[in-house]
């Protein structure tokens, strides 16, 4: 089993949170609404913006082979993201007060949807042979 970092939620707690995981799982499920947005480039990751309120941004990106972000920290904001197809691998780095640096790298496939509190860092990257598509 896999050592969860404090700033995640646990998977049975994602569909119901009515946050940023239920958003992000919601549109991934339903792809008719964004398929033919969709676009792939070779040079860097692709992403739309899906929508934007008062109180959240959705973005849509897609992923080829190889591609990925840098370990990133998503400061004061919570979020999600749900893997709409294909597989993507995300490296989790959590330092603790008083405790050793957790490191956790696990694959996300479709389907599959992380949630994260304030300060969470990660670094997602699309280590397997097919593109990917996830809703953040």
């Amino acid at each position: 089993m896999y050592a969860v970092p404090d700033l995640t939620v646990p998977e049975p707690d994602l569909a119901r949170s009515g946050g940023p995981a239920s958003l992000a799982m919601g549109l991934a499920a339903h792809p008719e609404r964004w398929w033919s947005l969709l676009n792939y480039r070779t040079d860097t990751r692709w992403y739309r913006l899906l929508e934007r309120t008062d109180q959240h941004e959705v973005w849509l990106l897609s992923w080829l082979p190889g591609q990925g972000t840098d370990l990133h920290d998503h400061g004061p904001a919570s979020g999600a993201f749900a893997i709409a197809a294909g597989t993507l691998t995300e490296r989790v780095v959590a330092a603790r007060t008083g405790r050793p640096l957790v490191e956790v790298t696990r694959a996300l496939n479709t389907g599959h949807c992380r949630a994260f509190g304030p300060h969470y860092v990660h670094q997602v990257i699309n280590a397997g042979a097919v593109p990917a598509v996830s809703v953040h």
